[in-house]
C-alpha cells in the first residue's frame, strides 16, 4: 500500500505488524524496532524523493565512505503519549538545527527541514501504537545521516542517506549510577567535533568507559583535554552540579561539549523556579572539595535517553564520595517538571510540546 503527503512522501506499509510479538514488560533499550523507517537519499547534488518503508536491513558496499571516513551524525529524540492517547514530540526543531550543525562540521550537505520534520511526524503517526504508556516510557527516535558513496578516496562523500528509525523505550538506567572523573583519556579537544553528535565521538569513549565499569562505575565524567582540570560532560549526558543552592553546569559555547536540548530545558526550568544557575567552567577541584566539606549537594546528568539521572557516587583518582540522598533534590524536582510537560500533564508555557496529529 502506498500513500502520499504534501511532501510527496511515499509510504509503504508493512503487511502485518510485528507489534503482537513484542513483550513490552521486557524491553531492552534500543533493541526492538517498530514496523517502519523513514529514508531519503542525496545524490547528484540534490535530495531525492523521501519514503517510509517497512523496517528492514539495508545493503551497503564495503567501499561505502561511512565505513572508512566516519561521516555519520545522528540525533536522539522521543515521542510521548498522554493518558488520552495524544502524541507529542519535544522541541523537535532543536534536534533539526543540531543535526545540521553536526553535518556541517563533517562536510555533509544540510538536511531539508521538511524532510526532517515531516519524516518524524509521519513515522510517529504510522507507528503510534508502538508508543508505550507506562511511567517514564516513550518511543525513542533515532534520526541518522551517513555517507554512502562507494569510494575509498579520502574526501567527502558525494552521496548520502538520511534515515529515521524508532524503538519503544522504558527507563534507560536502572539502579544507582556512580561516575568516575577521567584524568587520562579525553573525549574532545578545542577545534574538534565534540559539539557535534558525530558517531565517532561515542566510539572513542567506549574503551575508557569499559575501564571505569571494571572499577564499578557506570559512566565517566570527561575533563578538558589540555589540563584535565575542568569538568565537561558524561558519555550520554550533560552534567549539573549543585554547589550549596546554586546549580552549575559547563558552557557549550566551545567546540568540545554537545549542546543538549534537555540541558537547555532544565536551565530554563531552574531559572523560572527561583534556582540560581551558573553556566561557567566547573573545576574538578571545587567539586571534589565540595564533596569533602559538604557543599556538593548533588550531581545529575541530563539527556534525551535518561532525561534526568541522579548520580549516587563520584570518584576522582584515589578519592571516592557517596552523595547525599535529598528528599527534595533538584534532580527530582526538574525531572518532574520536565516530564509533566513532555507527557501533557501540565501547561506548556514554553511551547516545547509538538503535537503529532
Amino acid at each position: 500500500m502506498t500513500a502520499e503527503t504534501d511532501l510527496k512522501l511515499h509510504i509503504e506499509k508493512r503487511p502485518e505488524s510485528k507489534l503482537p510479538q513484542v513483550d513490552f514488560s521486557k524491553l531492552v533499550f534500543g533493541q526492538v524496532f517498530t514496523d517502519h523507517m523513514f529514508l531519503a537519499d542525496y545524490k547528484n547534488n540534490k535530495w531525492e524523493e523521501p519514503k517510509i518503508i517497512p523496517y528492514q536491513a539495508l545493503a551497503y558496499e564495503p567501499s561505502a565512505k561511512v565505513f572508512h571516513y566516519g561521516q555519520a551524525v545522528f540525533e536522539g529524540m522521543k515521542a510521548y503519549k498522554d493518558k488520552d492517547g495524544n502524541v507529542f514530540l519535544f522541541r523537535p526543531e532543536e534536534n533539526f538545527e543540531r543535526i545540521n550543525r553536526s553535518a556541517q562540521r563533517l562536510g555533509m550537505p544540510p538536511i531539508p527541514k521538511e524532510y526532517f520534520m515531516e519524516g518524524l511526524k509521519q513515522l510517529v503517526k504510522l507507528d503510534k501504537e508502538w508508543i508505550p504508556t507506562g511511567e517514564g516510557e516513550s518511543l525513542y527516535l533515532r534520526p541518522v545521516y551517513i555517507a554512502i558513496e562507494n569510494a575509498v578516496a579520502a574526501s567527502p562523500s558525494t552521496d548520502y542517506r538520511f534515515m529515521i528509525i524508532a524503538s519503544p523505550a522504558g527507563k534507560y538506567y536502572v539502579g544507582d549510577v556512580k561516575v568516575k572523573i577521567e584524568d587520562k583519556y579525553s573525549r574532545a579537544c578545542d577545534g574538534g567535533v565534540g559539539f557535534a553528535k558525530a558517531a565517532g565521538n561515542y566510539a572513542a569513549q567506549f574503551y575508557p568507559t569499559e575501564l571505569a565499569k571494571e572499577e564499578g562505575f557506570q559512566q565517566i565524567i570527561w575533563t578538558d583535554s589540555k589540563e584535565h582540570k575542568y569538568l565537561e560532560e558524561a558519555g550520554t549526558m550533560n552534567m549539573f552540579f549543585r554547589l550549596g543552592d546554586t546549580l552549575v553546569t559547563a558552557p557549550t559555547d566551545s567546540s568540545r561539549i554537545l549542546p543538549g536540548i534537555t540541558r537547555k530545558s532544565i536551565i530554563q526550568l531552574a531559572e523560572d523556579n527561583g534556582v540560581k544557575v551558573e553556566v561557567r567552567p566547573v573545576t574538578v577541584e571545587e567539586v571534589i572539595e565540595g564533596a569533602k566539606n559538604g557543599n556538593l549537594k548533588e550531581i545529575f546528568g541530563a539527556g534525551t535517553a535518561a532525561t534526568v539521572l541522579p548520580i549516587r557516587g563520584v570518584k576522582y583518582k584515589d578519592f571516592y564520595s557517596d552523595l547525599p540522598q535529598l528528599e527534595d533534590s533538584y534532580a527530582d524536582r526538574f525531572k518532574k517538571l520536565l516530564m509533566d510537560i513532555q507527557y501533557n500533564k501540565t501547561e506548556d508555557p514554553y511551547g516545547w510540546r509538538y503535537p503529532v496529529k
